[in-house]
């Protein structure tokens, strides 16, 4: 003899499951996770600290003095 099933429990589960089959394929393919956003932020804060070490003084250049002029 087969199993009876509760039709509204059975659609409720289904429509649960695709969910979270689009939300998985959602995450595989726009998701990052936190430690890889952390790391990239750190990584654009490290080359903006090499970048700004880099940066040449205008006023040793002496742009003030051309100026003036």
């Amino acid at each position: 003899m087969s199993r009876v099933i509760n039709l509204r429990q059975a659609r409720k589960a289904a429509a649960r499951a695709a969910d979270r089959r689009a939300g998985d394929e959602n995450a595989a393919r726009f998701g990052r996770t936190p430690a890889e956003r952390a790391a990239e932020a750190e990584a654009a804060a490290r080359a903006a600290r090499h970048l700004d070490g880099h940066r040449r003084d205008r006023a040793s250049e002496g742009a003030d003095d051309i100026a003036d002029d």
